[in-house]
């Protein structure tokens, strides 16, 4: 199996999160991360699964506003476009399943979040979405809250279970 896990990380926490997914999913899958700038817009036809994460920003996905505002915080970096302009721009050649993932302050209940925002336009874009998972911060910078790395490991491990079925479905239809 091939995944291909994108993220975007404005301080340094979705990247955390992507890489211990991706040390969850090399136990079962052949996985290539990279960050959502460098991310090619063709799919290829022979990826089994998309990992897709970005931290939430304003109850969704990020804009050039929120990117902008968070490099006014202290961001790392200001990305020259985020998971929301990847999913608008990716092409298929087949359906694939996408698991989608956010970083996402650790309230008593906060609004939205970039990874139901990111499974809802994945379809619209021809992916599967088999599963949605979010990670949290202490504050808007981080760090992250204690046990998440190691969620995410697991949480990427657990992924082959909701891919195989998609994958066996794939298989049958093409």
């Amino acid at each position: 199996m091939k995944t291909l896990v994108i993220y975007e990380s404005m301080f340094g926490n979705t990247r955390d999160i992507a890489r211990a997914t991706a040390e969850g999913l090399a136990e079962w899958s052949d996985v290539s991360i990279t960050d959502v700038d460098s991310a090619l817009l063709t799919v290829p036809a022979d990826a089994t699964l998309v990992v897709a994460g970005g931290p939430t920003h304003a109850f969704s996905m990020s804009r050039e506003t929120t990117r902008h505002d968070a490099v006014a915080r202290g961001a790392v970096r200001g990305s020259a476009g985020g998971l929301r302009d990847w999913l608008a721009a990716v092409s298929l050649a087949v359906p694939v399943p996408l698991a989608t993932f956010d970083t996402h302050t650790k309230q008593r209940w906060v609004p939205g979040s970039a990874s139901r925002a990111a499974a809802k336009e994945g379809r619209t874009r021809g992916f599967i979405p088999v599963a949605s998972r979010s990670f949290y911060v202490t504050d808007v910078q981080g760090p992250l809250v204690t046990g998440e790395l190691e969620r995410a490991r697991h949480w990427g491990r657990s992924l082959y279970s909701g891919v195989s079925g998609s994958v066996r479905s794939r298989t049958v239809l093409d």
